[in-house]
């Protein structure tokens, strides 16, 4: 059988689990100063494997004859803040600026010509960085250099004014990208607390009076829909820089000393969060049923869902489904499992086989990578990875491969690697979700009672009485604890 989340846990790094993989994720190598020799950066099949910081700097900056690759754009800035604040290094490109411009400052017309040209090329630049990384600009000190730049490139065109309203458009674009995000922080969900109710968790009530996923929602497939919904609207708001979280709490530059980068993990914490809750959803819906019929009907119908969020492409949401069938809560009422049809439970299994590195879900996520991107609609496009393991991979890319070489170079061709998988996932989020919101389905999902992993036991042992005496001193020792409690 799978591995539950528990097991999981021992094997894979976790969201807000990010608080003890960020604080040891200090490689103990003292990061060379500023001042460090430029050395040439190494390429290898074309592609720049290695250099030093300033050079890598160097690349980024565009001149009159060259402008970088976008990808190289993307993941020189993406792992940039590994080595150095953005603030610095926004310093640092505007230093380069000034040198470029200065050079280009003789007063002639074919010279002036080439000067507009230069600065059109910079304000494309900064556009592509506030656009990708408008979280690099949320401080003070950033968005000062950032102004110093632009204040130096209007001189180039102060003619017509043209790059000033081009920079207004982009300064503009980027202080409300910063108030979007800013207002999604402050609306922070409280995460579920699980049911502590005795009369709730110990069956009291009439099972007539007690409202469940089917009595919402019978149709797997809707149901499947509407949990991609709820997936993509939460990878919506999981941001590049939340993702390099992994890999940037390195030595600080000052005092080799982890530091903490402004951009908080709550993203991160909140994705996996709903995971942890659809997990323990699943498997309440399951433990609190009375009849042995129902609940072999429940457990069938999440078989549908998980099945159908499978071939969508929502393989988040069928992994948290099949984690919850997996607690033991669940997985030891064999009364109910000897009534269920689990063929389709034992494909689902097979796909999501640890072995082997969960080789078979990897080959799955490969195919449906593949279908997004010669798909003519959305619904084709649809790619939600298991989100624990997505992490899982970036973490081990970084604990595998140092940040730098022996010769003191920054190992660029492992932030190549990074950069690839995390854009892969942000191509992903940007979907948008061709199913229609049904607020009253999502209302259950995101608000339906959960029970503890004690209630979900006495709830189970409720459904079917314990059968060895281990069950049975559990079972009595979590009934006295509930009937205790105040």
């Amino acid at each position: 059988m799978y591995t539950s989340p528990r097991k999981m846990r021992e094997t894979m790094p976790q969201t807000p689990i990010f608080s003890s993989m960020l604080g040891s994720s200090c490689s103990g190598q003292v990061q060379p100063d500023m001042g460090e020799r430029c050395v040439d950066p190494v390429y290898q099949d074309g592609n720049l494997v290695s250099g030093s910081l300033e050079a890598l700097i160097e690349r980024l900056v565009p001149t009159m004859d060259y402008y970088p690759d976008r990808t190289y754009i993307f993941t020189f800035l993406l792992s940039s803040r590994v080595f150095i604040h953005p603030h610095e290094l926004l310093a640092k490109v505007g230093q380069i600026c000034i040198k470029q411009k200065q050079q280009l400052e003789t007063g002639t017309e074919a010279e002036k010509a080439k000067l507009k040209s230069f600065a059109a090329k910079i304000i494309q630049l900064l556009k592509e960085w506030t656009e990708t990384f408008p979280y690099d600009f949320q401080d003070e000190k950033s968005m000062k250099e950032l102004k110093e730049i632009a204040h130096r490139i209007t001189q180039c065109d102060e003619e017509n004014g043209t790059v000033k309203k081009i920079i207004s458009q982009m300064t503009q674009n980027l202080l409300m990208a910063l108030s979007a995000r800013s207002q999604y922080q402050e609306i922070r969900e409280k995460f579920r607390q699980p049911v502590t109710d005795k009369g709730t968790i110990l069956k009291t009530k009439p099972q007539s009076t007690q409202k469940d996923i089917l009595s919402v929602c019978c149709d797997p497939l809707i149901l499947a829909q509407q949990l991609t919904y709820i997936e993509l609207e939460r990878v919506s708001n999981i941001y590049p820089e939340d993702l390099m979280q992994i890999v940037s709490h390195m030595d600080s530059l000052d005092n080799h000393k982890c530091r903490s980068d402004v951009t908080k993990t709550y993203n991160l914490e909140a994705y996996d969060n709903w995971f942890n809750c659809l997990s323990m959803l699943v498997a309440t819906e399951i433990c609190r049923v009375v009849k042995k019929k129902q609940r072999t009907r429940m457990v069938e119908f999440f078989i549908d869902v998980a099945r159908e969020c499978f071939n969508i492409g929502n393989f988040n949401s069928m992994m948290a489904i099949i984690s919850g069938m997996n607690l033991s809560p669940v997985a030891r009422l064999k009364k109910t499992w000897s009534k269920v049809k689990t063929a389709k439970f034992d494909v689902l299994e097979h796909h999501m086989d640890p072995s082997s590195n969960f080789c078979n879900y990897r080959t799955a996520l490969q195919g449906a990578a593949q279908r997004s991107q010669t798909a003519n609609s959305n619904r084709e496009k649809i790619v939600i990875p298991v989100f624990n393991l997505f992490i899982k991979d970036i973490y081990f890319l970084h604990k595998i491969h140092t940040n730098r070489l022996p010769n003191g170079q920054i190992n660029f061709k492992k932030f190549w690697e990074i950069s690839r998988q995390i854009h892969d996932f942000l191509t992903w989020k940007q979907v948008e979700c061709p199913f229609e919101k049904d607020k009253k389905i999502q209302s259950y999902l995101l608000t339906a009672p959960i029970y503890s992993e004690e209630a979900l036991f006495i709830a189970s042992f409720e459904s079917e009485g314990p059968e060895n005496h281990m069950e049975k001193d559990s079972w009595k020792t979590l009934r006295t604890t509930l009937l205790n409690r105040a």
